[in-house]
Parts: structure tokens; C-alpha cells; sequence
């Protein structure tokens, strides 16, 4: 099942409804522990925009950031938040301060629940990814879109639908 279905809004990707790819970046926090991640505040928007830029350089949709302390569960993406769906379940990072927490994620976790799914946050691993059977991201510019592939330690994931590693 293609969440796409259920959810058909033009995001503000240069991709518009094509399938997004997203990078893994290691070296770099989004946010961290007791900082403002959890806040919209433009110095946010400041520290990824190096790193944003990097990774449409060489071709990719975003960033997708890993957590600050652990370096393995999934935080966000630059400027939207990631969900994963398996079977009838779809995850999404838990808010511990470093997410921010906006109407369109909560929109969706509600709609997953209304269509029978169960909308689950916790702490997902990145390795979670791998046995994903479709990727999205919300948010409130971003609005829906699907995620094609992930590269992570050079390792690219198609993630639409079925994995399949490059």
C-alpha cells in the first residue's frame, strides 16, 4: 500500500511527486541534547544548510541526520519528519527535544490510526531502514513525500515499495 494514496499533496522538493534520496549523514548533529531541535527557530535552519547543500550537490533530495549521543537512531530530515512503514504499522522518531513536532506529523499518526494502521513513535533505528517496506517524510512546507532510496555508509537503499541494496 502506497501511502501516497491516501495522502496526494505537492511537496516543496525540486522532485514534486518523484521518489526523494536521501543521504545519512555521520559527521554532523541536526540538534542536540538540550538544545533548541525541538524549537522552530532559524538558527536551526542555519546549522543544516552546509550540509543541505553538500548532499544536493552530489545528487540527493536531503539529509537525513542520525542522533547526537548514539550516532545509530534517526532523528529528522533537514526541513521534515521520516516515517517508516512495515505492514500495518508505520514509525516515526519519538520527541525527545531534539524533533520538532509539527501538525502535519501529528496529522499523519492520527490518519494512520483512522485507516486502520497504528502509528508508532519510538526510537528507530538506522538499521530499521533497511527492512522498511516504504519511506515518507512530512512536514508543513514539505507537506507528503515518498523516499525512493537511502545511502548510508555508501550503501544505497531503494526503500519504495520493496529494498533492494545497490
Amino acid at each position: 500500500m502506497s501511502w501516497q494514496v491516501y495522502v496526494d499533496v505537492r511537496n516543496c522538493f525540486k522532485e514534486g511527486y518523484a521518489p526523494l534520496n536521501f543521504y545519512v549523514k555521520e559527521d554532523f548533529d541536526c540538534a542536540s541534547t538540550r538544545g533548541t531541535g525541538s524549537a522552530k527557530t532559524i538558527s536551526n535552519y542555519e546549522l543544516v544548510l552546509m550540509a543541505q547543500s553538500r548532499a544536493k550537490s552530489r545528487g540527493f533530495s536531503d539529509v537525513l541526520y542520525l542522533d547526537s549521543v548514539n550516532k545509530k537512531n534517526l532523528e529528522e530530515i533537514s526541513s521534515c519528519n521520516i516515517f517508516i512503514a512495515m505492514g500495518k504499522i508505520i514509525s516515526t522518531p519519538v520527541i525527545d527535544g531534539t524533533i520538532l513536532s509539527d501538525i502535519t506529523r501529528k496529522s499523519v499518526i492520527e490518519l494512520a490510526s483512522d485507516l486502520g494502521y497504528l502509528g508508532d513513535e519510538h526510537v528507530v533505528a538506522v538499521d530499521e531502514l533497511i527492512e522498511a517496506d516504504e519511506v515518507f517524510c512530512t512536514g508543513t512546507v514539505v507537506g507528503f513525500a515518498l523516499v525512493g532510496s537511502i545511502t548510508y555508509q555508501n550503501r544505497r537503499f531503494h526503500v519504495l515499495g520493496h529494498n533492494r541494496l545497490n
